[in-house]
Order: C-alpha cells, then sequence, then structure tokens
C-alpha cells in the first residue's frame, strides 16, 4: 500500500490535472482504480502547493462522469439487446426487464445519486441507468452530485493528513462508513416521502 501511494503521488504530480481526470474515469467504469488511492493524493499535492485543489475536485468529478457514461453507453448499447434476446435462458424475461426499467425510471435519481456513494455501487450502477435509457440531463446531474461529494471528501482528507498511508486508509474507511450512513438514512427519508405522496394520491 505504502508503494502504490508513493507510486500514485508520483503519477499524478508528473501528470498533473489530466491523471486525476483519467484515473478517475478509470475508477467509475469497470477497471478498478480505487478512488480512495487517487484523490487524497492529489489533496496532498495540493496541501504542497503543488496542485489547486478545487480544480483536482473537479477534475476528478468530470473524470468520474466521463467512466459512468462509458458504462452508460455499454448498457444501453449492447446490454439491453443482449438481455432481451437472451435473457430467457438465465430465466430475466421482458416483462421482468420491463419492471426493471420501470422502477429506474421511477427512482432513477436517487439510485445514481446515492450508488455513486457506495464502494463497488460506484462502479455497477450506471449499468442498470443505461440499459433503462436514463436522460441524460438526470444521469449526468446526479451522477455529478455523488461524485462531486466523494471526490471533495477525500481530496481534503489528504490535504489535511498528507502522505501518511495509513491515515488515509483509515480515514478513507471512516468516510465509507460515514456515506453509507448518510445513504441509509436519505433512502429512508426517500421511501417515507414516496409512501406518503403514494397515500395522499390514493386518498
Amino acid at each position: 500500500m505504502h508503494e502504490a501511494i508513493n507510486w500514485l503521488v508520483t503519477t499524478i504530480g508528473a501528470m498533473g490535472y489530466p491523471g486525476i481526470f483519467l484515473l478517475m474515469a478509470m475508477e467509475s467504469s469497470v477497471i478498478p482504480v480505487p478512488s480512495e488511492l487517487v484523490m487524497p493524493p492529489a489533496g496532498y499535492l495540493a496541501h504542497q502547493g503543488e496542485m489547486n485543489i478545487w480544480v483536482a475536485i473537479l477534475c476528478g468529478t468530470v473524470g468520474s462522469l466521463v467512466g459512468a457514461y462509458a458504462n452508460y453507453f455499454a448498457a444501453h448499447y449492447l446490454g439491453r439487446p443482449l438481455i432481451l434476446k437472451y435473457g430467457r435462458y438465465v430465466w430475466i424475461t421482458e416483462e421482468k426487464f420491463a419492471r426493471v426499467e420501470t422502477f429506474f425510471h421511477r427512482h432513477g435519481e436517487i439510485s445514481t445519486f446515492i450508488g455513486r456513494l457506495l464502494p463497488v455501487i460506484r462502479h455497477l450502477i450506471s449499468l442498470p441507468a443505461g440499459l433503462a435509457g436514463m436522460h441524460h440531463w438526470k444521469f449526468s446531474l446526479y451522477t455529478l452530485l455523488g461524485a462531486g461529494i466523494w471526490c471533495t471528501v477525500l481530496t481534503w482528507i489528504g490535504w489535511f493528513i498528507g502522505k501518511e498511508q495509513a491515515l488515509i486508509m483509515r480515514y478513507s474507511h471512516q468516510a465509507v462508513i460515514g456515506v453509507v450512513i448518510f445513504s441509509a438514512v436519505l433512502v429512508a427519508l426517500y421511501v417515507w416521502r414516496h409512501k406518503r405522496q403514494s397515500a395522499k394520491t390514493g386518498a
């Protein structure tokens, strides 16, 4: 881990903002580049005066959007035809697929936003969005919001902690726990509000 962080600090320092953009685009697609090892080194370099912290966060956020769109378009143009054609062999009928699409059309915004905050899910949330053909401006907005929050948290961790890899990982894990709790509360509020609106509509 020590060598990985040192390599990333050196790489990001050498590549600059395009390096942050590229690594976060990879992280947001299917290439396993942990954001916890990309944005904190950028924050450390910003603390050293070698980068502007807000430009680093912007590059990481926009890179996340580009990587998310790679998954979105792959699912939209390749995944949907394959699922409709071969899904029945793994018990995915057209009716089940339609229900998934309907769910994402109704709840795609909250799903995309929260998905960008959660480990593992952030790599995959663009796939159902692409399959369901989620509207581009909604997908972009909620992806940018979620990715922006996450990039900001990780970058400021690097700013305050510096190059201490053990502390970076510790506080990154605490940040993950924090966003999981935040996401759970947000989902609970969303479900409560949705049920309340449904009850009013039914009444």
